[in-house]
């Protein structure tokens, strides 16, 4: 049997884990919002668009979507993207569009701030 002391010491271990991962997941969330407002700032994009071109490219990279995404925010102050994704970019936007168009959904480039352009 257990005693109190080692199940409580066994608690907080597995506490001190999910906060961890936690912590990690936040961060993560953050890099991938800033990621998809590059990828919608550059391809004139929804947000919903941006994260469809995002899964796009690490789907079609074999790179998995936390390092795109990284690449991604890095881009203006590196001056450069991986090849990979700088390739895969312009595919990649143009599936969210023709997916948004697929689905319906408004196009991003047709109305700004609520005006026509």
């Amino acid at each position: 049997m257990i005693g109190r002391d080692e199940q409580t010491a066994d608690r907080l271990t597995a506490l001190q884990e999910e906060v961890g991962q936690l912590r990690q997941a936040l961060v993560s969330h953050a890099l991938i919002d800033q990621a998809i407002g590059v990828v919608i700032t550059v391809g004139r994009l929804s947000p919903d668009q941006g994260w469809d071109a995002l899964k796009h490219m690490s789907q079609h990279t074999n790179v998995k979507l936390r390092e795109v995404a990284r690449c991604l925010v890095e881009w203006p102050a590196r001056g450069r993207v991986p090849e990979a994704i700088r390739r895969a970019l312009p595919a990649a936007v143009e599936y969210a569009r023709a997916r948004t168009h697929a689905d319906g959904r408004e196009d991003a480039g047709e109305v700004r701030c609520g005006r026509p352009v």
